[in-house]
């Protein structure tokens, strides 16, 4: 059967290692598919579902903060701020992230950065709860 191994590590720890049969990403520009083979390659990760198929299983989906990808020798590797799952998300929560990134200042160039940091990632959430449409 073909496999990839799909490990994420965050700033604290592992979050995962396990085997998939197929993964997409969210990069910073669009979704990433991933199957047994690919080429290596290194991307940036925006905001967004981390979809993982196991042989057999239906789809996990997770939320991804963020980060880096490499893709060699069947192993992708993600290095992200954080990873939860899908179904851990709060629609309340992701709302109220997106009042308060809406109301940041954004008097110089790294207040602005941080601002639209800060809705990307209230805005992914939100699109993945089905709120954000």
């Amino acid at each position: 059967m073909s496999s990839l191994q799909c490990i994420v590590v965050s700033p604290e720890r592992t979050e995962m290692d396990v085997t998939a049969e197929s993964i997409v990403l969210p990069m910073y520009d669009g979704e990433f598919g991933i199957l047994q083979g690919h080429s290596p390659v290194i991307g940036r990760l925006g905001y967004g579902c981390l979809k993982i198929r196991k042989s057999g299983q239906n789809e996990e989906r997770y939320f991804v903060d963020a980060g880096f990808v490499q893709v060699a020798n069947n192993v992708v590797s993600l290095l992200t701020d954080r990873l939860v799952p899908v179904s851990q998300l709060s629609q309340e929560e992701a709302t109220r992230e997106l009042e308060v990134a809406n109301r940041m200042p954004s008097k110089n160039s790294e207040a602005r950065a941080a601002k639209e940091k800060a809705v990307s990632r209230a805005r992914a959430q939100l699109r993945l709860l089905g709120a954000g449409k």
